[in-house]
């Protein structure tokens, strides 16, 4: 018997009368109006939202409708397609494939192996491709993707100067065991950003990466133009990573309808998610490589659940196909990190061990080893797991630095509180904080030994708002933000590390050099 837990959605639990009547019995005051509300959210994160993170009603109104049956239909799930091991008949010769290797090759940079192979059939699902690259006893495997017109590409980021020695393996027989050399000069870049020690985050060559983040989720869901100005207005601010969607979103200022999607249309007008639309991936791989070189990381955000197209319900098989899809595509682009979800408990189809398969599939698809997170709404993720290589979180807008502390200690990792709110004059609480707030909230956090991610919400009559759409920056924090860049960025060791308070105050220090006390709204004399 399937039964409701805390996942399920609000609407449904209220059209059961006997999980209605438990809920109005020990909460009444969950009105009407919450219901209509937030029909579309959990009713786990909705009770902690209306009752109080620590009342213990919400664990016994959980307990309680867990005993009630759910007779919700459940839709039809797609199996899994496996590749096709016939794909290619005997009679085509093993290895035969025309191979192209780039002479320029670079560490650090993006490089494509390209194959000419077999076209017929549906090549994005029946045919697997892999490379596995070895140089100086380290060995590196990287999957292939189809790019259409009998087109494959093996993207590999090499990490070091050298040959590279390779060979394929794959279920069509054509580009089954090619190898060759790739020669690799030394490149100028910095490489990946990754986790390093002490809760912070360094590039491949050592430098410290210091996240300045602002958030504009769908830009590149934009009209041309409007990318274009994007791309200006990052180039011009302190902002060094963006969070950003991979599906477009449907919310407040979020109307307009995207020129291009990951999946093409199917015959009966829904998606199909058993091929990629390439004008896509080219459009965004374009827009990642524009992030680049302006020294601004893509933090990619492969679910949420503000959705009016279905993608965020496509089923486990198409989730995989999907991100499998996805992160051999852009894994070799250095300036790539990984967001499993904004907001992922509300995402109602999907559970914890959902997410831990998918974050598991990417990082055994990832052959650089990119930042992974996963960004809440209410509930906060247990981020002990083991493909979480940092904290995404959305909350800790009071006493922001006293709360990293906390988080840092419980996790052992970095963390980022990617919203704590949005610096705007709109009508939500959220998107409504004073540029003073916003930078308060950046020092506190910075001095905490934690990173922050800006965004900006003022109201535009062509609901163009930097946090969702891009366009152009209005308020008054980025400069200031940048302000605490510069003192970062300018210490010895270009990053802070928190200490304890002194009293009222938070104290960040460079270890051995000196210390910085931030006074906040707080205006002390010159006695002390």
């Amino acid at each position: 018997m399937r039964t409701f837990d805390r996942h399920s959605q609000l609407r449904r639990v209220f059209e059961n009368e006997d999980a209605a009547g438990l809920i109005r019995e020990r909460a009444p005051e969950f009105s009407p109006s919450t219901v209509e509300q937030f029909a579309d959210f959990p009713i786990g994160s909705i009770l902690g939202l209306v009752l109080g993170a620590s009342d213990p009603r919400t664990d016994e109104i959980v307990a309680a409708i867990s005993e009630v049956e759910d007779t919700t239909p459940v839709p039809d799930e797609a199996p899994p397609i496996h590749p096709n091991g016939n794909f290619e008949s005997m009679d085509v010769a093993r290895g035969s494939a025309l191979v192209r290797i780039p002479n320029n090759a670079e560490a650090n940079a993006r490089t494509d192996i390209q194959f000419a192979g077999p076209a017929h059939g549906n090549p994005f699902v029946d045919v697997e491709l892999s490379a596995t690259f070895e140089s100086k006893n380290r060995i590196i495997r990287s999957g292939g993707f189809y790019d259409g017109n009998g087109r494959y590409v093996v993207r590999f980021l090499p990490p070091s100067a050298g040959s590279w020695q390779f060979v394929t393996t794959s279920t069509a027989r054509s580009l089954d065991g090619i190898s060759g050399t790739l020669e690799v000069d030394a490149g100028l870049g910095a490489g990946p950003a990754r986790v390093a020690e002490n809760g912070h985050f360094a590039f491949a060559d050592g430098a410290p990466f210091v996240p300045v983040g602002t958030t504009a989720y769908v830009w590149t869901h934009q009209p041309l133009p409007l990318e274009e100005q994007t791309l200006s207005t990052l180039a011009n601010s302190p902002f060094n990573k963006i969070r950003m969607c991979l599906f477009p979103k449907h919310f407040l200022f979020n109307a307009n309808e995207p020129e291009r999607f990951v999946f093409p249309r199917s015959d009966d007008g829904g998606w199909d998610t058993t091929r990629f639309d390439l004008d896509y991936f080219a459009h965004l791989e374009k827009r990642v490589e524009d992030l680049g070189r302006i020294g601004v990381q893509a933090d990619l955000i492969l679910f949420h659940p503000y959705d009016r197209w279905g993608f965020a319900d496509l089923g486990r098989a198409a989730d995989d196909r999907y991100v499998r899809y996805l992160v051999r595509r852009l894994a070799a682009f250095p300036n790539v990190w990984w967001s499993l979800a904004n907001e992922y408990d509300l995402l109602l189809s999907k559970r914890r061990e959902d997410w831990d398969r998918l974050g598991r599939l990417v990082a055994a698809e990832d052959h650089v080893r990119h930042p992974v997170s996963i960004h809440n709404w209410v509930e906060l993720f247990d981020n002990s797991a083991d493909w979480v290589t940092h904290c995404s979180i959305q909350g800790g807008a009071e006493r922001v630095g006293e709360k990293i502390a906390q988080w840092r200690r419980e996790w052992g990792k970095p963390v980022v509180i990617d919203e704590f709110g949005y610096e705007g004059d709109i009508d939500q609480n959220w998107g409504s904080l004073t540029a003073e707030t916003v930078v308060q909230r950046y020092w506190d956090g910075m001095i905490g030994g934690g990173y922050l991610t800006h965004g900006e919400t003022y109201w535009a009559a062509d609901d163009v708002l930097w946090w969702s759409k891009g366009g152009t920056l209005k308020g008054e924090s980025p400069a200031r933000i940048e302000f605490l860049k510069r003192i970062v960025s300018e210490s010895p060791s270009g990053r802070l590390d928190p200490l304890p308070p002194d009293w009222d105050y938070p104290w960040g220090r460079v270890p051995g050099r000196y210390m910085v006390l931030y006074f906040g709204s707080h205006r002390p004399g010159p006695a002390t």
